[in-house]
């Protein structure tokens, strides 16, 4: 299993295969069939693979967050070399990352950054892009891979991407769920048993209301009801947005490419979905 710590030892390997398709597959580690979607998609398209795990502090708002985020490197890498043996991990420090001081650059992202995730964590986006630009520059990858769980980061990445002239092009990967539909996350891991099962009632509003041609106020009012329902669950934000802009819409209409997203609390671990309109 190609595994490399530090990115002296990655740009020594990076160097003998640029001209080679390249497929980027960054991740927080905690992999789970999500990760190896975007993984297997990757290895299918591509004629190198790279996956990175770096659990990166500088997009978290607050330590205890970050020191809670699940760690399993070792499961990861056999995770992993299942797929492919040849796929390269890529598994640096802190120290290696940010070898100055650990923090996130300003970036401008054409205010897709003010609404829901952004609103809610401030500078949480200038921490990813922080770190994607880093892996990047590191790994100069011609595709990366990224699922539409986190479609507001999605949005933002491919903003930079346009904005920078970046000659990396990002490929959406669907959002894969458990048995129950909720959406897979490494957070989902924080659970208790009783409550990520209850927590399949959040795909199941969402469907529900993309299913049945409901105007927004109707949405957002089965939305209250449904977490109502579930009081454990606490709702920061029910939206229905545009894709493209992820501003709030004033009408709902399945020909725009509108989407419902919705962010919640559950024991301490947050969780996220959405879901297209159609």
């Amino acid at each position: 299993m190609p595994l490399y710590q530090n990115l002296e030892a990655l740009h020594r390997e990076r160097k003998k295969y640029l001209g080679n398709q390249c497929g980027l597959v960054p991740t927080m580690g905690a992999l789970h069939q999500g990760h190896l979607a975007l993984i297997e998609r990757a290895q299918i398209e591509n004629e190198s693979v790279w996956v990175t795990i770096f659990v990166n502090p500088t997009q978290f708002n607050n330590a205890s967050d970050l020191h809670a985020y699940p760690v399993s490197l070792k499961e990861d890498i056999e995770a992993i070399h299942k797929i492919n043996p040849a796929i390269n991990i890529f598994a640096p420090s802190i120290k290696d990352m940010y070898p100055e001081e650990v923090h996130a650059k300003s970036h401008a992202f054409n205010a897709l950054d003010t609404v829901m995730e952004g609103a809610d964590r401030p500078d949480h986006f200038n921490g990813v892009i922080t770190i994607v630009s880093k892996l990047f520059e590191a790994v100069q990858p011609h595709y990366a891979y990224f699922g539409e769980k986190d479609f507001q980061q999605l949005q933002i990445i491919k903003n930079w991407v346009k904005t920078t002239n970046i000659p990396t092009t990002i490929v959406p990967c669907p959002i894969i769920r458990e048995a129950n539909g909720l959406a897979m996350s490494s957070r989902n891991e924080l659970l208790t048993k009783t409550t990520r099962a209850e927590a399949g009632f959040i795909y199941n509003t969402l469907k529900h209301c993309a299913s049945n041609g409901m105007k927004k106020a109707a949405i957002y009012a089965h939305i209250a009801n449904a977490f109502a329902k579930h009081p454990a669950f606490t709702l920061h934000y029910a939206l229905c947005v545009d894709e493209m802009t992820l501003k709030e819409v004033t009408e709902v209409n399945a020909k725009d490419n509108q989407r419902i997203f919705v962010a919640t609390s559950v024991e301490g671990v947050r969780l996220i979905d959405n879901i297209a309109l159609k």
